[in-house]
């Protein structure tokens, strides 16, 4: 075995064996991609779907429904899903990635993961807007174009590739064939069977001016909602044919096609799944273009022109096809009761602190009045217990000066500690508790005090008939004393 040869990186045999195994890997690779490309029983993976619209557009029931989930569950930020695509006639399958953006348009930034310089030439961009709210739906379409033409404009594209990418875009539009017409061997675009021009096709003044590259599907999105417009809003065919002309403009203007479905009434949801895979996968479609029923639009790209659009002028009797959006489908005022909100603003400390010692204030005065009530309920009654003594002449005598006052002061003896039983008993005690009097004195009170009163009462009224029981009157003279 002879020797090993060395060689230095700038050596010319070094840098000729280096040149020719990466032309023998490059080849093998190139045919590698081409056999997987051209393989008829191979379906390409790879393929991603891109989903814009705004927050309640209806994107992630839309992709649940055709992806055949029922139970649709809603993400933030940047949502990955997959769809499963199957060819029976290959027998073979394949999954598309689909991603879905929120509807905030401050997550922009994450287009950046879903479409790139790599994905681009293999990406779909789906735009939702809803029936919910038709006043919005040009300005949303426009300001998700808007964002998805700001972010390709920042890619870093190879020499050529953005370029090629929206020459593809524009034969696919020219290219359109209506259902039946390959059968006949022309089309009514001037095209032959094997797809050659026969005449060059005149794009109208206003047909794919915005051209981005990318296959772009606008999906107007809730459309049973149209009857509640109807009634509710006193939406006219006129409203939906401006709507509808407006719509197609715009996808004129981007090359793109419009779809008109409801996933609550189940319309057009399986019909954009099969054009999705039409456009993405090459499999056959056979429906054509559809302007009949107002919730069931459909329109494939390239199919439509300005002179088709124009048919739906003769129904817009009272506004002009090319007014303001805004002006004329107008978001309606709903009249809510009105209820205001009463302001409440807080006191300042100080302030708050001397409200409350007024009324700690109050308080504390109006406890002690209701302590002095019985002293001066005793005081009331004893005045008149005094006014009762009086003589015949009106002339108010003390109850001492009385003759027989042993009984009366006795009376009054009684009365006292009745009253002083009043005060000293508690109130609202409970039943185990004992009171300062012990039943039998307060048996003997009450018997005393109710013998005295009858007493009172019958002097008061009899005549005074002994000379003993006259009360003595006070001379004028001496000052008091008795006759």
């Amino acid at each position: 075995m002879g020797p090993v040869k060395e060689y230095k990186n700038s050596d010319p045999e070094y840098l000729e064996e280096k040149l020719n195994s990466n032309i023998d890997h490059n080849i093998w690779s190139n045919l590698l991609t081409q056999v997987q490309a051209s393989s008829p029983n191979k379906l390409p993976s790879g393929k991603l779907l891109l989903v814009l619209g705004d927050e309640g557009s209806g994107k992630t029931s839309l992709i649940a429904r055709i992806q055949g989930n029922r139970d649709a569950k809603k993400g933030s930020g940047l949502e990955f899903n997959c769809v499963v695509v199957q060819d029976d006639y290959r027998d073979d399958h394949t999954r598309l990635g689909v991603w879905i953006l929120d509807g905030d348009p401050w997550q922009r930034n994450l287009l950046k993961f879903a479409l790139n310089e790599r994905t681009f030439p293999h990406t779909v961009v789906l735009f939702t807007v809803a029936m919910t709210q038709p006043w919005k739906m040009m300005e949303s379409l426009q300001n998700w174009a808007d964002i998805l033409e700001e972010h390709i404009r920042r890619l870093k594209f190879d020499p050529g590739q953005l370029e090629e990418c929206k020459e593809k875009v524009k034969k696919r539009f020219n290219g359109y064939l209506e259902p039946g017409a390959e059968l006949e061997g022309f089309s009514i675009f001037g095209r032959t069977r094997n797809e050659t021009l026969v005449a060059p096709f005149a794009l109208d003044e206003h047909t794919l001016t915005c051209n981005l590259g990318l296959d772009l599907v606008v999906v107007v999105t809730k459309t049973d909602f149209i009857s509640t417009l109807e009634k509710e809003f006193d939406y006219k065919e006129e409203h939906f044919d401006f709507i509808q002309q407006a719509g197609r403009k715009f996808c004129l203007k981007y090359g793109a096609s419009l779809f008109y479905t409801s996933v609550k009434e189940d319309k057009n949801c399986d019909l954009l799944y099969k054009y999705l895979v039409h456009r993405i996968y090459g499999f056959p479609f056979r429906t054509p273009a559809l302007v009949v029923e107002k919730d069931a639009i459909f329109i494939p790209s390239g199919w439509d022109s300005e002179k088709k659009i124009s048919i739906l002028y003769e129904s817009l009797t009272s506004v002009d096809p090319d007014d303001n959006f805004s002006d004329i489908i107008i978001k309606p005022i709903v009249r809510k009761p009105f209820h205001r909100e009463i302001e409440v603003v807080a006191e300042e400390d100080q302030l708050f602190l001397v409200k409350q010692q007024a009324t700690l204030s109050q308080q504390s005065v109006h406890t002690s009045r209701n302590q002095e009530t019985p002293v001066k309920t005793l005081a009331a009654m004893q005045k008149s217990a005094e006014r009762r003594f009086s003589s015949s002449a009106g002339i108010p005598i003390s109850p001492k000066k009385v003759d027989g006052s042993k009984g009366v002061a006795g009376s009054e003896g009684v009365l006292q500690n009745f009253f002083s039983s009043l005060l000293n008993r508690k109130t609202g005690s409970s039943p185990g508790t004992t009171s300062s009097f012990r039943p039998t004195e307060k048996m003997m009170a009450r018997s005393d005090v109710t013998v005295e009163l009858d007493r009172m009462l019958w002097n008061r009224k009899s005549p005074v008939t002994n000379q003993s029981d006259r009360v003595a009157a006070p001379s004028p003279r001496s000052g008091g004393g008795n006759c």
